[in-house]
């Protein structure tokens, strides 16, 4: 995801987002674990999409109190 697609979703979007991207790494890490991976460049892409996503949550959850 990008920046501005981030931007654009609501506080309860960001969460729901977070958490399909957490459970989305861990099973890419177990299939990679098992046996190799196509693009093993997907584990990196979806890390910083978990952090851009936790990033702005903790942005807006500042900016709301």
């Amino acid at each position: 995801m990008k920046k501005e697609e981030i931007k654009a979703l609501n506080v309860q979007e960001l969460a729901d987002k977070l958490s399909e991207e957490t459970s989305s790494l861990s099973k890419l890490k177990i299939n990679h674990a098992v046996s190799p991976i196509e693009n093993p460049m997907k584990i990196r892409f979806s890390r910083k999409t978990i952090a851009r996503l936790k990033t702005e949550l903790s942005l807006r959850n500042k900016s709301s109190k």
